[in-house]
């Protein structure tokens, strides 16, 4: 593992905003190309009791962005839904890496949990 200079701690926020978030384990089901983008996938996300597309940067970050198929990861599921390309986002994958320039991993539970289950 290769060391790296953390990034400033963003300013604090008082614990109401934290649970405003709706973060839950999504199993992906489903990777495929978002048509006219060279960045975006679609993933589709089975939350237990329902399935959702989310939309995702990953196209550029992995070699082969099917590979995540069948993996659990955390989700935002309460973000406003948004049209790219034509498909519809209805939330975030958490990834870990992105923003520091490194090469994103999922942010996945530790061991397997049902969908849908809650963080925080």
């Amino acid at each position: 593992m290769t060391a790296t200079n953390p990034a400033p701690v963003k300013p604090f926020v008082p614990i109401d905003v934290l649970n405003e978030i709706d973060i839950r384990v999504g199993t992906i089901d489903l990777v495929e190309e978002v048509k006219g983008s060279d960045k975006l996938m679609k993933l589709t996300v089975n939350f237990g009791n329902h399935k959702r597309s989310i939309l995702t940067g990953i196209r550029k970050e992995r070699p082969n962005p099917k590979e995540v198929e069948g993996k659990q990861a955390l989700f935002i599921v309460n973000l406003e839904p948004k049209r790219m390309f034509g498909e519809l986002s209805e939330g975030m994958l958490l990834d870990i890496g992105y923003a520091d320039g490194i090469v994103p991993v999922l942010a996945v539970p530790e061991r397997p949990v049902p969908n849908g289950a809650r963080a925080g």
